[in-house]
């Protein structure tokens, strides 16, 4: 039986340039109505893809290239999964620690404004004295003032007394 190369290349999965370039090298051979034999397409690429599969079994594990393929594609696809799965716990680790110390801030902070409100505190309690002690310190000054002034004007009308002679 003779078929085409298309449909050859179809049936086992191999590119028509393959097919070609199998009959250039002479690896496969040509009927003179440029069809290929079946025979000749089992000898050089085995059994068609489409009935591979229709005789594999589901039990049965066959080892082919795009089997192959597919299986390091499913490891490295795992592979990279397991790695971004740690990359996530990773970072999931770090968004803990960093919550973790901004509630250790925001304590910091609560403790500061607690003690600067205290100090706010004793602030206005010496100012309040200060102010005190200045105010009274002017009073004193003002009593003394008006204690020299009326000495002084005692002194003058002592010797106004004398001088008049009253």
């Amino acid at each position: 039986m003779n078929i085409s190369v298309t449909k050859a290349a179809k049936e086992w999965g191999v590119s028509r340039t393959t097919i070609y370039q199998k009959i250039n090298d002479g690896e496969l051979s040509r009927t003179a109505d440029k069809k290929i034999d079946v025979s000749e397409m089992l000898r050089v690429f085995g059994e068609p893809i489409s009935k591979k599969r229709t005789e594999r079994s589901v039990d049965t594990v066959q080892s082919t290239p795009l089997n192959s393929q597919s299986v390091q594609r499913n490891t490295d696809i795992e592979h990279l999964l397991a790695l971004e799965k740690l990359k996530n716990e990773h970072l999931s680790q770090q968004v803990n620690d960093q919550k973790k110390l901004i509630e250790n801030y925001q304590q910091q902070i609560g403790q500061l404004n607690k003690t600067l409100d205290k100090a706010n505190a004793s602030i206005q309690d010496l100012a309040q004295v200060r102010l005190l002690e200045f105010r009274q310190s002017e009073t004193d000054d003002k009593i003394q003032s008006e204690q020299k002034q009326n000495t002084e004007i005692a002194a003058i009308t002592e010797k106004k007394k004398r001088w008049w002679g009253f």
